[in-house]
C-alpha cells in the first residue's frame, strides 16, 4: 500500500504542477503578438498536455482507485473522502476545460485574454488546499 500510495502522490504532484503551468502558457500564449511566438506556445502547450497533463491524471487515477479498492471497508465510512472526492471530480473538470481551451489556441479562435487565464491560473490552487486539508487533517 505504501509503494501506491508513494506512486499516487508523485502523480498527483506532476498533475498539479502541470495543470498551475499550462494556464500559465495560455497567458503568454494570447499576450503573443507574432506568428512565431504563437507556435512556439501551441508546441509547449501541446507536450505538457500530452505528455505530463494527461498522463499524470491518469496515474492519479489508477493508484487512486487502487488505494481504494485496497482499503475500501475504511475509506467508504469516511467523510472525508467523500469530499475529496468532489474535489478532485472539480480538478478533473478544470483539466478538461484546460484541454477545450489549448484546442482553442491550437486551432486560433479563443477569445479569452490574458486576464482571464490569469484568473483562470488560480482556481486549482485552491482546490488543492481544500484536497490537502482533507487527506491530512481528516475533519469529519
Amino acid at each position: 500500500m505504501l509503494w501506491i500510495k508513494a506512486l499516487h502522490i508523485i502523480a498527483v504532484i506532476t498533475w498539479m504542477a502541470a495543470l498551475f503551468y499550462l494556464p500559465r502558457l495560455f497567458v503568454y500564449h494570447t499576450m503573443s503578438e507574432d506568428e512565431i511566438s504563437r507556435e512556439r506556445f501551441k508546441i509547449m502547450e501541446r507536450k505538457l498536455l500530452r505528455g505530463i497533463a494527461n498522463p499524470s491524471m491518469i496515474a492519479v487515477f489508477i493508484f487512486g482507485v487502487w488505494m481504494s479498492w485496497l482499503g475500501w471497508a475504511y475509506y467508504s465510512t469516511q467523510g472525508w473522502y467523500w469530499c475529496k472526492l468532489v474535489l478532485v471530480a472539480l480538478l478533473t473538470g478544470y483539466h478538461h476545460a484546460c484541454i477545450a481551451y489549448f484546442k482553442q489556441l491550437r486551432d486560433d479562435r479563443c477569445t479569452k485574454s490574458h486576464v482571464f487565464f490569469r484568473v483562470f491560473n488560480e482556481l486549482p490552487v485552491f482546490l488543492l488546499i481544500g484536497i490537502v486539508i482533507l487527506v491530512v487533517v481528516k475533519p469529519f
